[in-house]
């Protein structure tokens, strides 16, 4: 299992769908060659440089923090089931409960759309609140991904970055 790497009352916890068999093994986020996560925050501003994913843990000194919806590892996010998220629900919302983050960022739209049974919703902040975290959804950057540039990506994750230097 990838562990968390959270604490209380940070700017914002950054959600992934579920760990990468990579991750998973190697102990850190978003650790695959191919996931540009890392390249992605630093490029947007969260990091004044890249954390390499060895170092995963840094994040939290930039008052930001990781976590997944899914504890299980696969290759690819669309091998879970809908019972599997529908399981980490509760897990998730008393992490968020208790931890309490200022914004909550969903990698992705699959772990936001079964948690909450939506079929459409778009990128960036959503309408509602969830256990009184205010709600982003950025596109996933995996590499699988391949429908978002490295610039789409900056762009994307530069407007959470620029709300949360405003609040």
């Amino acid at each position: 299992m990838l562990k968390d790497i959270i604490a209380k009352n940070l700017t914002v916890i950054f959600c992934g769908i579920n760990p990468g068999l990579k991750s998973a093994e190697d102990g850190h986020h978003f650790s695959g060659k191919s996931n540009r996560f890392w390249k992605v925050l630093h490029q947007a501003g969260f990091t004044p440089f890249q954390i390499e994913a060895v170092n995963d843990i840094n994040i939290l000194n930039f008052g930001y923090g990781l976590t997944t919806a899914v504890a299980r590892a696969t290759s690819r996010a669309d091998e879970l089931s809908k019972n599997e998220f529908d399981d980490s629900l509760e897990v998730f919302t008393a992490k968020m409960k208790e931890f309490q983050p200022k914004y909550i960022v969903f990698l992705g739209k699959a772990a936001y759309k079964a948690f909450f049974k939506k079929k459409e919703i778009s990128w960036g902040r959503q309408a509602e609140d969830f256990c009184g975290s205010g709600v982003w959804v950025l596109p996933n950057t995996s590499g699988l991904n391949r429908g978002f540039t490295l610039d789409d990506l900056v762009d994307f994750y530069s407007q959470l970055y620029g709300e949360t230097q405003q609040s």
